[in-house]
């Protein structure tokens, strides 16, 4: 890991096991140039923060790259539950996840 951990990261074996779920929102196009796994924790600090996708410390992945990813994993599903939302249910990140629901009703 070539950045400084933050409090909002999940530990990796947690991350393991949600993993499947992240990478079934993928579009086959090209190789992953960035760690899904500090895609995720980006997500997690943005989240955690409140902070603006511009203001991404160093060390994350490139904030559009995030903020891209972000955008897919909370588009609405059939179930009417986005992905982000399942990932972190099903994570425990419940803080996240208010702070998730609050975004996307403002929609």
């Amino acid at each position: 890991m070539d950045r400084p951990a933050y409090p909002s990261d999940i530990p990796r074996e947690q991350f393991d096991a949600l993993r499947a779920m992240l990478e079934a929102a993928r579009r086959k196009t090209r190789p992953r140039k960035h760690d899904l796994y500090d895609v995720f924790c980006a997500v997690l600090y943005f989240l955690h923060t409140g902070t603006t996708w511009r203001a991404m410390p160093p060390g994350f992945p490139p904030w559009r790259t995030v903020h891209e990813y972000f955008t897919q994993w909370t588009m609405q599903r059939e179930n009417g539950q986005s992905l982000l939302e399942s990932v972190l249910e099903k994570s425990g990140r419940q803080a996240e996840l208010t702070q998730l629901r609050s975004l996307l009703h403002r929609r």
